[in-house]
């Protein structure tokens, strides 16, 4: 157990009419966040021209955050949370299924696996006891 979750990808052989436009990739994004139950607080997208897209979206669970390279057919995407580890995993498999890359290149990384979830209270408590 840890306190969050971090998956960072690489998302290779995408169709650059998908990656292009802030408008696509917004909805893309923002419906990842809802689908994997994840707490929106704001986000920004930026539009690059001639065409791809910087975005992030600042959850209550930390973050997701992306940019997109349409001439290569590349998304870096980057989802980090200290909810349920299945909340990212479930934003991730939605992203997949909208972008449908042909590789992808990924990691998972267990954040602060010192400081496992639920400890610092049982810290607390023995600690007022």
């Amino acid at each position: 157990m840890s306190i969050g979750i971090h998956l960072v990808g690489d998302l290779k052989g995408i169709e650059p009419e998908k990656i292009s436009n802030s408008d696509t990739m917004q909805e893309i994004m923002e419906s990842a966040v809802k689908y994997g139950k994840l707490t929106k607080i704001r986000s920004y997208y930026h539009q690059f021209t001639p065409g791809g897209v910087s975005g992030i979206i600042l959850l209550a669970e930390s973050h997701l955050s992306f940019h997109t390279w349409p001439e290569y057919g590349l998304v870096a995407l980057d989802i980090f949370t200290c909810g349920p580890s299945e909340n990212a995993e479930s934003a991730l498999e939605y992203i997949l299924g909208k972008l449908t890359p042909t590789s992808i290149e990924y990691k998972r990384i267990e954040r602060g696996l010192e400081f496992p979830r639920g400890s610092q209270k049982e810290k607390l408590a023995e600690a007022v006891a």
